[in-house]
């Protein structure tokens, strides 16, 4: 199945996944963060060298921790990453091919991570804006010059 159509984040998934984790969930979720941005990171550089060899243990690592929370589409970009590097590697190309799924490594990184986000703490997604009322403009007397 390709990537695409792969389930953004499973939340049955995710809920047994924070459920097992329990009070270290929310650290846990914040070291894939930071290990997400860096393993993106070092897709991407390693990408803009051509370099297969150095796309493999990122890739790989961003598959596998991926997949602890349910995020399968990111999950299944970082194997295509993996596995295409590694046939690089092997028949010594450049990993020219996987440029259209570099590129869409990060974005949806920053999508998974805005639902795991929302999911790992709901009130924020909850909270009320302009005392509980909806705002659609300036409030009256807010941010405007006297005159």
């Amino acid at each position: 199945m390709p990537y695409q159509e792969a389930e953004l984040v499973n939340r049955t998934d995710f809920a047994k996944s924070r459920s097992e984790l329990g009070t270290a969930f929310l650290r846990i979720l914040g070291y894939f963060r930071e290990d997400g941005e860096k393993a993106i990171g070092a897709i991407e550089e390693a990408f803009r060298a051509r370099n297969a060899a150095a796309l493999v243990a990122p890739a790989h690592k961003l598959k596998g921790e991926s997949v602890q929370f349910g995020a399968y589409r990111l999950s299944a970009m970082a194997e295509k990453i993996e596995m295409v590097a590694r046939r690089c590697v092997e028949s010594r190309e450049g990993p020219d091919e996987l440029i259209e799924d570099v590129v869409a490594l990060r974005p949806c990184f920053t999508e998974t991570m805005a639902l795991l986000d929302r999911d790992a703490n709901p009130l924020v997604a909850r909270r009320p804006q302009g005392f509980g009322r909806r705002v659609d403009g300036p409030v009256q007397g807010f941010g405007r010059a006297a005159g």
